[in-house]
């Protein structure tokens, strides 16, 4: 009778700990969400619908240090997700492969390059640090997409049609902000970037907001034994 005892105590101890991961996946897309609209505000000079996410982290930007700081519990939550679909992929190599580039994405959110202020690029002030933030941003966006490409395969029809069309979307806003980004770095105007990229990225929180809620409903239950 004991032995069963701690066998159950472990076992909720066990599902206790997936659903606070898998939480964590819908934390991480309510916080980061939270830091661009608060964030913005700290500086009167920024403006969400014409300016990049990036260059609130800009150097010399007022909200940098505030951004960087603030954005190491978005990675740290993103880490605490991918362990939570790592504990509950079972033998679904599809969430395996999610887990695997969640901890890539969260691991790289410590590393992002910081780009210059526009009118630095446009004066010719850029660095390395400039072209590894572009090579940064790309690498991004392709896990993204590899993650969202590999839900479409995980867990069921609607959630493949789900994430398709968040594919789609992210194409679609993708290339509205790559037709602005050159003039990011020659300081030209850039009307609509901030409003396209924030979709884009917006899409993506959304996608991870509902795989956490999926997961969470369909592979914990209360006698601690996970199902597909």
């Amino acid at each position: 009778m004991e032995t069963l005892i701690a066998v159950h105590s472990d076992s909720s101890k066990m599902l206790l700990l997936k659903k606070i991961l898998l939480t964590c996946g819908i934390i991480s897309s309510v916080y980061y969400i939270a830091l661009n609209i608060i964030i913005p505000l700290q500086d009167p000079e920024y403006n969400v619908v014409s300016q990049t996410v990036s260059e609130l982290s800009a150097i010399d930007a007022p909200t940098r240090s505030m951004w960087v700081f603030l954005c190491t519990f978005y990675s740290f939550f993103i880490l605490a997700f991918g362990w939570g679909v790592w504990m509950v992929s079972d033998a679904n190599k599809w969430l395996g492969y999610i887990a695997k580039l969640l901890f890539v994405y969260g691991v790289s959110g410590f590393f992002w390059p910081p780009m210059h202020l526009r009118s630095i690029l446009a004066s010719g002030g850029g660095t390395i640090s400039d072209t590894l933030h572009i090579a940064f941003a790309m690498g991004t966006v392709f896990l993204m997409i590899l993650m969202i490409g590999f839900g479409a395969a995980a867990l069921g029809k609607v959630f493949r049609y789900f994430s398709i069309t968040t594919l789609l979307l992210l194409f679609t806003f993708g290339i509205l902000t790559g037709l602005e980004s050159p003039g990011v770095p020659k300081d030209l105007p850039t009307p609509m970037i901030g409003v396209w990229e924030r979709i884009n990225i917006g899409v993506f929180l959304i996608w991870v907001i509902v795989l956490a809620l999926i997961l969470l409903r369909t592979r914990t239950k209360q006698n601690g034994i996970t199902h597909k």
